[in-house]
């Protein structure tokens, strides 16, 4: 079962009351819609927004949950469209839901052998496979330094580019083995590797979905599109995704238009780690509208 992401923390900076409007901008399993729901009730609306169509069809029906597809880079376009206003809080959750790890089969992680396909939108045409066969190797090299932060990075695209002249590389497997034999053996203890992996397929990820330039154009509309006294919360992933937050949140700031409620993000302790061990890397920022 899905286990939303500081939860807690995520109600206390939003603070949904009774028949207030949110929008949930990757409403996934509903993990922390389902709480706002409950407290936004009787009349509260929730615009839950997703660009996975697979997931929006997982989700129960609710009177007050308003679904679309669609990328929250067109968060006002969306919620113009489906006639939703009086904003009185917007959250996006930048991870992916446990269903997509585990059982979308999309290659998003390296514990289980799976096509190399890495997209959310099933409309998008460029898959981590196409990526990782095609693209020049500066630019894969890039890719691992820029997006993973990577200090492996440009062993690893050595060890891809040789391999992908023998035969493609096609599963998650394979581009794991690759990676495995790239690294030095100080390297290959579980904690360790496992950190490796995880940073490098994070960061074909966020390439393949243009996630950080997505990012930029949703908070600016939030901003937009949200009431005054309205709350905005992040929760990010990766050091790239939480710049962006943060020097977001300071703009908007220094021009007047938001106040800061978390001048530190905010990361979920030693107990919610042991229970959700997802969350080891979440960072949550939130601000409020003037």
């Amino acid at each position: 079962m899905h286990q939303p992401v500081l939860l807690e923390q995520v109600i206390q900076y939003l603070d949904p009351k009774p028949n207030e409007n949110f929008i949930d901008c990757t409403i996934g399993e509903a993990g922390h819609g389902r709480t706002i729901l409950e407290l936004n009730s009787p009349d509260g609306r929730m615009l839950g927004i997703d660009v996975d169509a697979e997931s929006l069809k997982r989700l129960e029906p609710h009177e007050r949950l308003v679904l679309a597809h669609g990328n929250f880079k067109d968060l006002k376009k969306i919620a113009e469209e489906n006639r939703f206003s009086n904003i009185d809080g917007i959250l996006f959750d930048l991870g992916l839901s446990s269903w997509q790890i585990d059982e979308s089969g999309k290659g998003f992680t390296f514990r289980k052998d799976e096509p190399l396909v890495m997209i959310l939108n099933d409309k998008q045409e460029v898959t981590a496979e196409e990526v990782i066969n095609k693209w020049p190797e500066e630019s894969l090299v890039d890719i691992l330094n820029k997006f993973g932060e990577e200090r492996y990075g440009r062993k690893i695209v050595r060890g891809i580019v040789s391999e992908r002249k023998l035969h493609p590389i096609k599963t998650t497997f394979q581009l794991k083995n690759i990676i495995l034999r790239s690294i030095p053996f100080s390297q290959t203890r579980r904690g360790a590797v496992s950190r490796v992996l995880a940073r490098v397929f994070q960061a074909l990820r966020i390439v393949i979905n243009d996630e950080l330039e997505n990012l930029t154009k949703g908070l600016e509309q939030a901003f937009e599109i949200i009431n005054p006294g309205g709350r905005i919360i992040v929760i990010s992933f990766h050091s790239l995704e939480d710049r962006i937050v943060k020097n977001f949140f300071k703009e908007k700031r220094n021009q007047g238009g938001l106040r800061i409620l978390t001048e530190k993000p905010i990361i979920a302790d030693e107990i919610e780690i042991s229970i959700n061990y997802r969350s080891r890397s979440a960072k949550l920022r939130a601000a409020i509208k003037t």
